[in-house]
């Protein structure tokens, strides 16, 4: 389309590895296709105060391995009122933007749709370490928090097979059990513990008796932060069997760090295909990963329900380990 000349990025809500990825892949497809790319800092907060500079080719060099985000983000609640939406609106038809690539998960999409309905071109692209989004087969950033989790994981172990322990792991998310899910099955754990599944404390006590009864002198045990409590997860395993028990939970880690080669890829591929939507003049669509290959989805799917449990590999994991 002729009439788009100048475009913007920005990155919002938790970041996740491989939006450096995503920025970088943004603002060099818009140069190679002539458009001035310009970066907005601090997301939406920053949209709202104005911080946005044009970026060159030089702006992105040497950070498609960088974990975190160079333009930076924040959580804004003012976005969410009418009086924010305009503000910002505003400020994008001030600086003559005449579209804007949000990256980040569901509540930045909500903003992005908000600015949708203010009359700005806005094309979402998903990261997000929970993998929780639906209409795309998976986001940014997900796949390098798994092999963190796996990565700390086995450093665990080596001391749980020491000392003949029980380890619980807890880990990131809240209304979603991806993370847990692919990193247990990843590490062998002996239970996996998810928001989606009621648990029974019964059932995982019997099984690391079970374990012990054959020979098995250690335990790993990973819940996800919105199903239970490690800590109080640890304090029922020890009195219900008596087993030395200890508790980790790994925290921001999984959101640091170099995003791992799939991630790269796909956060490559998605802020192309972004751009690539623009240019053609499409609005209010997420770029999505299906079946292998990226294309635009509506943004409206956000609204629908959470992506389903994949329920074949959480009977898988029940499965081995038995």
């Amino acid at each position: 389309m002729t009439n788009i000349s100048r475009i913007a990025v920005l990155t919002s809500g938790g970041d996740a590895p491989g939006m450096n990825a995503a920025i970088r892949a943004v603002v060099r497809k818009g140069i190679f296709h002539n458009l001035k790319v310009f970066g907005i800092s601090r997301g939406y907060e920053g949209l709202l105060n104005g911080e946005i500079k044009e970026m060159k080719v030089g702006s992105v060099a040497d950070i498609v391995h960088r974990g975190g985000t160079i333009l930076r983000t924040a959580r804004c609640v003012e976005l969410k009122t009418p009086e924010g939406q305009r503000l910002a609106a505003r400020q994008l038809k001030t600086n003559k933007i005449d579209a804007l690539v949000v990256i980040g998960g569901d509540g930045s999409f909500r903003g992005a749709q908000a600015l949708a309905a203010q009359g700005i071109r806005v094309i979402g692209i998903p990261a997000t370490i929970d993998n929780d989004i639906l209409g795309t087969d998976t986001t940014i950033g997900f796949d390098t928090a798994v092999n963190t989790v796996v990565e700390a994981v086995s450093k665990i172990r080596d001391t749980a097979t020491s000392h003949e322990r029980t380890f619980v792991i807890e880990v990131m998310g809240r209304g979603c059990g991806n993370i847990a899910l692919q990193a247990g099955i990843a590490c062998g754990a002996e239970s996996i513990v998810i928001p989606e599944i009621t648990f029974e404390m019964e059932e995982i006590v019997a099984k690391l008796k079970r374990g012990y009864q054959r020979g098995k002198n250690h335990s790993i045990i990973i819940v996800s932060e919105g199903a239970a409590n490690g800590y109080q997860i640890g304090r029922d395993i020890y009195n219900s069997s008596g087993l030395d028990t200890k508790v980790t939970i790994l925290g921001h880690i999984q959101r640091g760090g170099s995003p791992s080669a799939i991630d790269t890829l796909m956060a490559s591929a998605m802020g192309g295909k972004a751009v690539e939507l623009i240019l053609a003049g499409e609005n209010e669509l997420m770029t999505a990963c299906i079946n292998q290959k990226f294309k635009g989805v509506p943004l409206e799917a956000i609204e629908g329900p959470k992506r389903r449990l994949n329920m074949e590999l959480y009977e898988l994991a029940g499965q081995l380990s038995i």
